[in-house]
């Protein structure tokens, strides 16, 4: 049987992948893409679009009990939380056709079944809905076939008691409690939607403060917030152990006074995640696999230099929006090696969407000194800028890290309402290598939010206004 041979061949339809076949295709390259499960990947599955419609919908229902505050009265507020998980599925499905379309506008054949490599430029596919297997060939591919949750001993996910984050995103009741382990992104995101219908959460995370690679002066401000709204955290925990009885999910852990234990109806394991480089035969392709990922070099290539990895499945930062920039990057390098873009990874967004919002870039305090910097750093609170306090979100405030120096924009940190649409100013200021003064000398609309960002490069340097 003649087997089609294409350009590129992309293996993985999620936010990495879609766009590397898009790219390839808008420049003139006849393009693949397999998927073994459903275009757009985990990100808008069971991952960012779900999980943030969630949150919006946890916003708007706080907004609502608090509606008192800006003179309006709403009797007897109430919820349907299956209808609030199904509204998660429809904003997901839709997008999710969008990509179809895109995939349809852009003429790349998509194959959905699960690729293993027979021979460096020959792949089979099995098709998902049975059948036989069909092989293709490429001239170069592209490896973006994400990231899995990480198994623990003794975290067993079971996906009705102890849970994933997936297995989170299909509940169709409320837990009157869930016990969370691990309080990065995933876990902080998920104890606030809990917490805002009404369940009793509890994090328990093994580092010093949650988010553990942000600020720790904005962790911290996040940790207080967070206990404030009722939700109960640990740090400095070690998990020992889970077990089930009577329905119930006990866990074991361990933080310097001896054993504890907190029951819950369920337990959510956000402890990170392992790249998925099984079945796809590359150890007969001689590509090397390091700590679950695979292992790149220039370019994202690997020891193969005509198959490339981008996204999770070669490591962190484990962020959606980096593995796009690298799906580009990756792409255009295949037609001009010498001019090909690069990513500046000391200058890549990091987002949390919980309220109030973590949003960054660029190095943290901790950082900045450890590489030998002197600093300046500004800060300005929202509980003073006028735009928060008629808005009613004035938790948090905008820090800026200054090289004391030059006056250079090392590091940007945000907590407060809208923060993650707030910090591309600042990745852009970073990318110009931008001072205080450009900052400080260009005029923010009043009143905004991000007000506060001017006033706070002006902070770092005695100029602020409002403070």
């Amino acid at each position: 049987m003649a087997e089609t041979l294409y350009d590129v061949v992309v293996i993985g339809g999620g936010p990495g992948g879609y766009v590397a076949a898009i790219r390839a295709s808008q420049l003139g390259l006849k393009v693949a893409l397999v998927e073994r499960d459903q275009l757009g990947g985990i990100c808008l599955n069971w991952g960012c679009i779900p999980s943030k419609s969630l949150l919006r919908n946890a916003e708007v229902y706080r907004l609502f009990k608090d509606a008192g505050d800006f003179g309006i009265s709403c009797d007897n507020l109430r919820f349907d939380f299956a209808k609030v998980m199904k509204r998660s599925r429809d904003v997901s499905n839709r997008i999710v056709k969008g990509v179809d379309f895109l995939m349809k506008k852009n003429n790349v054949a998509v194959l959905f079944g699960t690729a293993s490599f027979e021979s460096a430029g020959s792949l089979s596919v099995a098709p998902k809905a049975g059948g036989a297997v069909q092989r293709i060939r490429g001239k170069r591919f592209v490896l973006a076939t994400g990231a899995r949750p990480r198994a623990l001993p003794g975290l067993e996910t079971d996906g009705k008691h102890l849970l994933d984050s997936t297995a989170a995103l299909s509940l169709t009741e409320l837990p009157a409690s869930v016990v969370i382990v691990g309080g990065g992104a995933i876990g902080v995101e998920f104890a606030y939607f809990w917490n805002a219908f009404g369940s009793k959460v509890t994090i328990l995370e093994m580092m010093p403060h949650l988010l553990p690679f942000e600020d720790d002066e904005i962790a911290e401000t996040l940790q207080k917030t967070l206990a404030r709204t009722g939700i109960t955290i640990a740090t400095g925990a070690k998990v020992q152990g889970t077990s089930v009885k009577k329905g119930k999910v006990e866990v074991a852990f361990e933080r310097g006074k001896g054993p504890e234990t907190v029951v819950a109806d369920k337990c959510l394991v956000a402890v990170g995640v392992t790249g998925n480089v099984e079945g796809l035969g590359l150890e007969r392709l001689g590509v090397p696999i390091e700590r679950g990922f695979v292992k790149t070099g220039d370019h994202y290539r690997t020891a193969n230099p005509d198959i490339y990895a981008i996204g999770d499945v070669n490591g962190p930062p484990l962020l959606a929006h980096v593995a796009s920039h690298e799906a580009i990057c990756a792409v255009e390098s295949m037609l001009r090696p010498d001019h090909a873009p690069r990513i500046d990874y000391s200058n890549f967004p990091s987002c949390t969407y919980c309220q109030p919002q973590v949003a960054s870039v660029g190095l943290t305090e901790r950082a900045a000194i450890e590489k030998g910097y002197k600093l300046k750093i500004g800060k300005f609170p929202f509980r003073v800028l006028g735009k928060a306090i008629a808005a009613g979100e004035t938790d948090g405030m905008v820090k800026l890290i200054f090289d004391a120096k030059y006056g250079e924009l090392l590091g940007a940190h945000i907590i407060g309402h809208d923060a993650t649409e707030q910090i591309h100013e600042l990745g852009l200021a970073k990318t110009l290598e931008a001072t205080y003064k450009e900052i400080l000398g260009t005029i923010h609309a009043h009143p905004t939010l991000s007000e506060a960002i001017m006033e706070a490069a002006g902070n770092a340097y005695g100029e602020a206004i409002h403070l």
